[in-house]
């Protein structure tokens, strides 16, 4: 159990540092086309092979891996504050605080998440900013919810109730005692937001309706690559292989948390 999230965590930091640094060090350009080098195979020379314009996959995958892990955290962030903002709300005022939240979550529910995706993405030009709005817009419900089940509890128990008898300030309530035990909750929530969100961005990419040329992202390679698949493996392979390194890496990590917060409050 100890050494699964340093494992976890040490994939991350590699691709995170691969992503950020890689292209400092690496000496082909991701954008270049070499027309002497189309759809060549993995080699020393180009680690990863080229695509069907001869430019340089593991170039692309490094440029490519910004975009994707911006969306994927820049989305998590906005997504997982929005839940933790409606859901203590709701929670802890209830009332018709907590009635208006549940009409919003049922409103946003009542369309399949990905298909509500797509039908905002079709409307407007995709670009990384756009992306990371239309997917927090999309994917802030699940961390809410369990934001307010938790508020709901929280908010039951006898301290909190002496402490609002008290005339303590709401504010202080919520950062000094709602905050830390929700803290878990909110951080799994994240967690399972960015490797969310890279899915989402790479789901659209692939389809045509995510990031478009010259910007590139991991799901943007795959796609590229899907025309050429039987003939060059590796153009699709090592993006999907990215994708998949990352979202493996995230789940490990939520469930160590979930299992740290778990034992915490067995503990308790």
């Amino acid at each position: 159990m100890k050494r699964r999230p340093l494992f976890s965590l040490s994939i991350l930091v590699f691709l995170t540092l691969l992503s950020f640094a890689g292209p400092l060090l690496y000496p082909w350009d991701p954008l270049t086309f070499h027309k002497d080098l189309i759809l060549a195979a993995p080699s020393w020379q180009h680690p990863f092979g080229t695509d069907r314009l001869g430019r340089d996959l593991l170039a692309r995958i490094m440029q490519g891996g910004q975009v994707s892990l911006l969306i994927g955290v820049g989305s998590a962030v906005i997504a997982s504050l929005i839940g933790l903002i409606m859901g203590v709300t709701a929670g802890y005022f209830r009332g018709w605080w907590d009635k208006g939240f549940v009409f919003i979550v049922d409103l946003f529910l009542t369309f399949p998440t990905f298909f509500l995706l797509l039908t905002l993405v079709s409307y407007i030009p995709a670009s990384s900013a756009i992306l990371i709005i239309v997917i927090s817009i999309t994917g802030w419900m699940g961390t809410a919810r369990l934001i307010r089940s938790e508020s709901y509890r929280i908010a039951s128990q006898p301290f909190i109730k002496i402490l609002r008898i008290a005339g303590t300030p709401t504010r202080r309530i919520v950062f000094r005692y709602f905050l830390p035990l929700l803290a878990p909750i909110f951080f799994v929530s994240f967690t399972f937001g960015v490797s969310g969100a890279i899915l989402a961005e790479s789901g659209l990419s692939y389809l045509g309706l995510g990031i478009t040329p010259p910007e590139m992202s991991w799901g943007s390679i795959l796609s590229d690559g899907k025309s050429v698949m039987e003939i060059a493996w590796w153009v699709s392979f090592f993006p999907g292989l990215m994708i998949f390194l990352v979202t493996f890496s995230l789940i490990q990590i939520s469930d160590w948390l979930q299992d740290r917060a778990n034992r915490r409050e067995m503990s308790a």
